[in-house]
């Protein structure tokens, strides 16, 4: 079985959000659809693992922010790669509070939803969620996985439906007198890979914040 045909489905990236009591969580999915119409509701897929899992069932709504090509980068290392468990990840970002259920000011838009159904998978749950509110936001070119992947450069969180593991090694590409080939780190965190001649010392991954010790030359 080639799981790359998997590959050519279309994806979005969005942030899901929802509460733990008081306090706003949220994690980055990348398989969110619309499935009706009329009246309109939403299905999202979230790894039982996540915390944002635990509050969807908890209180029953969940948000989903739709991140745009310009969305700060942050965003996705913010909501991807820590855990609501101990991080407030709302924390210093702009937001706002619709129908009880926080979602992002730097979005296309935003769905809030509240749930009417839910799947257990092998690993996710699948929520179905009736559309109580939404709006549209800023301009812009909502971002798709493949424009995350192939120009941002970042890799799937292990907690990803469409996550598959990566190898550990990639191969060094041969350089030549005739064209010389730029060096090249990754973040072995969130797999942001950085091109120049020398990572600096006080370079700041844009992804995930993490620092340049965190880097690995590939």
């Amino acid at each position: 079985m080639d799981e790359t045909a998997l590959f050519q489905l279309s994806y979005g990236v969005y942030v899901i959000s929802s509460l733990d009591g008081s306090r706003s969580v949220g994690c980055v999915a990348n398989s969110v659809a619309q499935v009706t119409a009329f009246p309109p509701a939403i299905a999202v897929s979230i790894n039982r693992d996540n915390f944002t899992n635990q509050c969807m069932k908890q209180t029953g709504l969940f948000g989903v922010s739709i991140l745009r090509e310009d969305s700060d980068p942050s965003l996705i290392g913010t909501f991807g790669f820590q855990s609501g468990r101990d991080t407030d990840k709302f924390q210093g970002l702009r937001h706002q509070m619709v129908s009880g259920i926080p979602v992002l000011s730097d979005s296309c838009g935003f769905a809030v939803c509240k749930i009417i159904g839910q799947l257990e998978a092998s690993t996710h749950t699948i929520f179905l969620g009736e559309v109580i509110d939404c709006q549209r936001l800023k301009g812009g070119t909502p971002m798709t996985y493949a424009y995350y992947h192939s120009v941002i450069k970042g890799k799937s969180p292990k907690s990803a439906p469409t996550y598959r593991k990566e190898e550990t090694q990639t191969p060094k590409p041969e350089k030549t007198p005739e064209t010389p080939t730029k060096r090249r780190f990754i973040c072995t965190v969130c797999g942001y890979v950085y091109e120049g001649d020398a990572l600096p010392p006080d370079y700041i991954c844009p992804l995930c914040g993490v620092t340049a010790e965190k880097f690995e030359e590939l």
